[in-house]
């Protein structure tokens, strides 16, 4: 005879000769020629021999919470109310009582998850490599597609899957306003002259089915198809002819493109040159033009002056002529000026004196 006591969290299960017996619950028992398995009703039940053999006793099978999970599902046990593991492909054994536990199971061989899985059980550590997320920011939108095919538009917002073999690919546009350098353009003019060209496009994408799923790189054909226009534009015109309507390159760049840009699923905005750069030898010969066209100015502006200086003597000596009093002061004029570069002045002999400065600096008529 041998002595077993079962506790009041525990439950002992007899075998003889390994077959199963009986269910033991707490209590003092004495057993002869049988062996008692003890286990803790706070734990998982590991059955020691195949589970169905065990639940054929009617008062294990009612100890117990069986919990099946497909090869395609996993389940999300919670003790107590809280995530605890997440059980995959198999066949799990409870014991009822102590801890309440809760089984939600999920179909993983789709990619949509069920409502009744919150987004804080998603990012449960437990569910990392179940999982799969995506974020299209504010500013984005997204196309999403479900082995190769696409299947919808995504707004902003994050995103949750299921990981399995079927492939999610999510590509993303940007919906604010962008901009493209469209530099170092070298352009022959209608007169062949070689001209380099920095300009800019900005430009947004408005729909995002055609930007993604009817064209390769939307971006580099809409960088291309301002390049060409540009070079339509700049092709047609002379040099001189080019330089004084430079501002007009603008509008039929922005004319040309729209109707190609539209067919991109893009919006163009704006366009504009930064500089023209011109070839080393015509720099030089506009550089002498300007110097000569600048210098031209100075001269007629100094010829200018110059006849506005001679008109002015003019009507001062005709005002002269009519009014003696008026030669008079002008003369005293003349005389104060040179006066105040004379520091000395020397008379001599017993003259008049006043008479000799008269003579000095009053001419003789």
């Amino acid at each position: 005879m041998k002595r077993i006591n079962i506790n009041a969290y525990q439950v002992g299960l007899v075998f003889k000769n390994g077959v199963y017996q009986r269910m033991l619950k707490e209590g003092t028992y004495w057993i002869w020629n049988e062996q008692v398995f003890a286990y803790d009703l706070t734990k998982a039940f590991n059955a020691p021999i195949e589970l169905n053999i065990l639940l054929k006793d009617a008062a294990l099978a009612e100890a117990l919470e069986v919990v099946e999970v497909s090869d395609n599902e996993i389940a999300l046990q919670y003790e107590n109310g809280l995530l605890k593991t997440v059980l995959t492909a198999g066949r799990y054994a409870f014991w009822k009582g102590f801890i309440e536990y809760k089984f939600v199971k999920a179909d993983i061989s789709k990619i949509e998850i069920d409502a009744n899985i919150d987004r804080a059980t998603l990012l449960n550590k437990q569910l990392i490599g179940y999982v799969r997320t995506s974020a299209v920011e504010n500013y984005e939108r997204a196309v999403m597609f479900v082995d190769g095919q696409f299947k919808t538009i995504l707004n902003s917002g994050v995103y949750y899957w299921w990981k399995n073999s079927i492939a999610v690919v999510v590509g993303k546009v940007d919906m604010r306003q962008q901009q493209i350098e469209i530099n170092g353009q070298e352009i022959l003019t209608k007169d062949k002259a070689a001209l380099r060209i920095n300009a800019f496009a900005q430009y947004k994408v408005v729909d995002i089915e055609k930007a993604l799923l009817q064209n390769k790189e939307y971006d580099k054909q809409l960088y291309v198809t301002f390049q060409l226009a540009l070079r339509e534009y700049v092709s047609t015109m002379g040099f001189d002819e080019l330089l004084e309507k430079k501002e007009t390159i603008a509008p039929f760049v922005l004319e040309r493109v729209k109707s190609e840009a539209e067919k991109l699923g893009v919006e163009v905005a704006g366009f504009g040159i930064r500089d023209i750069i011109l070839p080393g030898d015509v720099k030089e010969i506009m550089n002498q033009v300007l110097v000569a066209e600048k210098k031209a100015q100075a001269n007629i502006i100094m010829r200018r002056e110059e006849t506005a200086s001679t008109r002015s003597l003019l009507n001062t000596a005709k005002l002269m002529e009519e009014n003696a009093m008026l030669w008079k002061l002008k003369e005293m004029e003349y005389v104060e000026k040179i006066a105040d570069k004379i520091s000395n002045i020397s008379v001599n002999g017993n003259g008049d004196l006043v008479g000799q400065l008269k003579q000095i600096f009053v001419p003789q008529k």
